[in-house]
């Protein structure tokens, strides 16, 4: 039972004090004994019936995920500013698996608020999303965006619709306030998350 479950547990327990995971494993133990191979998509259950986990393997494509890593990743340099932390390589290891890609934190959103800025009542779109190629990357990304939005609208129908309504509002604001780049970008963004890193 997953609530059960979740009310024995604290931000504390990392998995790694084995005497605690015993007691927990005593007071809550799996349905099942061994491991079990899945290999198709599929749902986790809990002892009462909801779902704790959905498995959907190849939802993204290898080939998905590369094209739009490496669109992205070659777009984002003409962004860059050497002072920016965010981007500043010298902060960040560089990937071992894929030297295109360069390091840095990105963070996109069509209304970011910016926070330690003064005077900022409204929400902003994200540094990243200011460029030029802004346009070009988020039309990269929509196909995943949106396979995301749709998997939220299955397993979380309140929060996905609560994301639409909040997108409908900053819709709004953006055309009454005259924020341009916000309703520009508002027009390609994919996915009813506010934010992606």
């Amino acid at each position: 039972d997953i609530a059960r479950y979740s009310k024995l547990i604290s931000p504390k327990d990392t998995g790694h004090n084995e005497e605690r995971e015993e007691k927990l494993l005593e007071r809550c133990p799996p349905g099942h004994e061994g491991t079990k191979l899945v290999e198709i998509p599929a749902t986790i259950l809990d002892a009462s019936g909801a779902i704790i986990a959905w498995y959907l393997p190849d939802a993204l494509t290898d080939a998905t995920q590369v094209c739009n890593i490496y669109c992205y990743s070659m777009d984002i340099e003409d962004q860059m500013v050497d002072g920016n932390w965010r981007t500043n390589q010298g902060w960040f290891n560089p990937s071992s698996e894929n030297d295109a890609l360069t390091p840095g934190c990105i963070n996109l959103s069509p209304a970011w608020f910016q926070q330690g800025h003064e005077n900022q009542s409204d929400p902003e779109v994200s540094a990243s999303l200011k460029g030029a190629s802004s346009e070009k990357f988020l039309k990269a990304i929509a196909r995943p965006a949106a396979i995301a939005t749709a998997a939220l609208r299955v397993m979380h129908p309140e929060q996905y619709w609560a994301g639409l309504r909040a997108f409908t509002s900053l819709r709004e604001k953006a055309e009454s306030k005259e924020l341009l780049k916000m309703s520009e970008t508002l027009q390609y963004w994919a996915s009813v998350f506010n934010s992606l890193s």
